[in-house]
């Protein structure tokens, strides 16, 4: 029998107790791929909306806060000319609870500005301008809220038209109720307020060195390259810091499970280990194979928890709270970084049950 046989016929000796510790494991893992790919989904669908517009650089204050602040519009005219900058655009973000959708974006943008190019129409028509109390609906946003052209939408108190049924490019674009600025300032009741200003540079340009001067210029703002804009902000930091530690705390339940497991199993092979040893074994080569064990536990509980994890986050970005907000992460270096944890859990719980294992003395050969 060959060293890898021994290990592997000791995991099936126990098939309940091992099927339970990999479940324990695999809800810990599935946690992490769920709520990482949730967090990390967050800064991914931003970022590509973002792309979808040409924006090269986005202002905004989100300073202890988890949603953009309001500031004055006029800080548009303070960063406009300054050199490097090919354009820029007024936008009031909100996020607002629209009839059955509870919570959807909704964006009104500057008229005639750049962030306008990127929708395409599917259905219907553009708005006339920006005096047309007319709404446009992302195709993820009309099958939400289950509308066409010609139907009305409430937005707080207003009824508006839809006119448009458009495709922006990327999922938040999508999922995104779009009026024109003043209309969504006047129904809010942000009169001359604005929450960012998404600003497209000239070619060539240092974008690290314009978002310094422009920081130096607008104290109640803040410019982030557009890539960087959402994983720096205070609410991804908190949405990303509550992640991790709902997925370490159920991650250390994996670990206590593979603890006791490994424990039990030498505790009852203690003969077992004894003969070994007394056939010539190296209690290096016992604790190997005991460390062997846990990690061959962890890494099936990571591959099983990934696929709880896949399952999970099918759940979760149907959720009313989630649904058209982002488009979880499922990446494969997520996969991997959270196989990789499992293995390691596995290895850090067996370290004191391997310890003990080569402990025994084989005398106990002689008993039994």
């Amino acid at each position: 029998m060959t060293f890898f046989e021994i290990v592997t016929r000791s995991l099936m000796r126990r098939p309940v107790r091992t099927g339970l510790t990999l479940l324990g494991i695999a809800v810990g893992i599935g946690a992490v791929v769920a709520l990482i790919g949730l967090s990390r989904g967050l800064v991914t669908s931003w970022s590509s909306g973002m792309k979808s517009r040409g924006t090269d650089i986005v202002v905004s204050n989100m300073h202890g806060s988890l949603t953009p602040k309001p500031f004055p519009a006029s800080t548009r005219d303070r960063i406009a000319h300054v050199p490097g900058v090919a354009a820029t655009c007024s936008i009031l973000v909100d996020f607002m609870s629209i009839e059955t959708a509870e919570l959807m974006i909704v964006s009104g943008r500057e008229w005639g500005c750049f962030s306008w190019d990127n929708l395409k129409l599917v259905s219907g028509r553009m708005p006339k301008d920006q005096n047309e109390r007319a709404a446009l609906l992302g195709t993820t946003a009309a099958e939400t809220l289950k509308k066409k052209v010609g139907d009305t939408v409430q937005i707080e108190t207003e009824e508006l038209p839809i006119v448009g049924i458009v495709n922006g490019g990327a999922f938040v674009e999508n999922s995104s109720l779009i009026l024109s600025l003043p209309l969504l300032q006047q129904i809010t009741g942000n009169q001359n307020q604005i929450s960012a200003i998404d600003v497209r540079v000239t070619p060539g340009t240092d974008i690290q060195k314009l978002c310094a001067e422009m920081n130096r210029l607008i104290p109640e703002g803040r410019a982030d390259p557009a890539s960087e804009n959402v994983a720096t902000g205070e609410g991804f930091r908190v949405i990303n810091a509550m992640s991790w530690g709902t997925s370490l705390l159920a991650v250390l339940v994996g670990v206590l499970g593979v603890t006791n497991t490994m424990l039990m199993s030498v505790f009852e092979r203690q003969q077992e280990i004894a003969v070994l040893l007394a056939l010539g074994w190296r209690r290096s080569r016992i604790i190997r194979m005991i460390l062997l064990e846990s990690a061959l536990l962890g890494f099936f509980g990571g591959v099983i928890g990934v696929l709880l994890g896949i399952v999970g986050v099918q759940f979760l970005k149907m959720a009313p709270a989630i649904r058209g907000m982002l488009e979880p992460y499922l990446g494969i270096n997520l996969m991997i970084e959270a196989v990789v944890i499992a293995m390691c859990v596995g290895i850090l719980s067996g370290l004191y049950p391997a310890w003990r294992s080569s402990r025994v003395a084989p005398s106990l050969a002689l008993h039994g």
